[in-house]
């Protein structure tokens, strides 16, 4: 018998707002020392360097084919709990630099303390049945589809996306970038367990 304790919506939108906020600031110290990551998010990093569009605007304009493919895959209340998700790191991703700002960070620190922040975060939604969208969507597909396992297939976009960046970031901004990556993705890895924590929808 399943005696896990349901989340009340109440405590959904709490969760999501404040995973949302929680990854938007990780996003943040990212952009301070011009570093990147894997993703979408390293993406919009990345392209946002050189058209005349937002973090946030290219960001969700990046999720969207993987909000689709989370309808169809998961069903609509998780593609619109993402949507809504998504949506709200654009939008504080963007006017952070409204009410704060720094002159200088050191690479590492935003590198440990944006990937910290940004696992947390997504950490937070995951558990409240949400994501942020991305790849990691259609890591989960291929594993379903052709039974290429996901993290390997999230691994192989990562890397390529960092190994892309190559041409347009220092090595030293690209290895802390790499750093950050690595941190984000250990803090889901060690914390992201349905085997100790379980949730019924």
């Amino acid at each position: 018998m399943n005696l896990t304790a349901r989340h009340t919506s109440l405590e959904d939108v709490i969760a999501i707002l404040s995973g949302t906020f929680i990854v938007a600031q990780g996003v943040f110290f990212l952009q301070q020392a011009g570093l990147l990551t894997g993703g979408t998010t390293g993406l919009a990093l990345l392209l946002n360097q050189f058209v005349d569009l937002s973090f946030g605007t290219l960001y969700f304009l990046f999720n969207l084919p993987f909000y689709v493919m989370a309808w169809q895959r998961f069903g609509r209340q998780f593609a619109l709990r993402s949507v809504f998700a998504g949506a709200m790191v654009a939008i504080i991703t963007d006017n952070i630099r409204h009410v704060f700002s720094v002159d200088w960070l050191s690479p590492v620190y935003c590198a440990l303390i944006g990937g910290l922040l940004m696992g947390v975060g997504m950490l937070m939604i995951f558990r409240h049945n949400a994501s942020l969208g991305g790849f990691n969507v259609l890591a989960l597909f291929c594993q379903e589809k052709f039974g290429v396992r996901a993290g390997n297939v999230q691994m192989g976009i990562d890397l390529s996306i960092l190994l892309a960046s190559f041409f347009f970031v220092s090595p030293w901004l690209l290895a802390c970038s790499a750093m950050g990556a690595f941190v984000l993705n250990l803090v889901l890895t060690m914390n992201h367990r349905p085997d100790r924590y379980v949730v019924c929808y």
